[in-house]
């Protein structure tokens, strides 16, 4: 547990909000391509990237809580 404030925490939230930012970008950047394919494919792909953006989140929480990637 902390005993002082640290500035991680703001930091780190900006980060990721400035990262989901970015992705819904990239997001967008394909969605004409996604567009173009069948019903099922946009749902595999819309689907895989609703998820991925979790994948790094838990080691960035662990980071902005404790200071350490692990």
């Amino acid at each position: 547990m902390r005993e002082k404030p640290t500035l991680r925490i703001p930091f780190g939230v900006l980060l990721l909000l400035g990262g989901l930012a970015l992705y819904a970008g990239l997001v967008l950047q394909l969605a004409p391509w996604i567009g173009q394919q069948p019903v099922w494919l946009q749902t595999a792909i819309y689907l895989v990237l609703g998820i991925a953006w979790l994948l790094p989140l838990r080691r960035f929480l662990i980071w902005m809580e404790t200071g350490r990637w692990s």
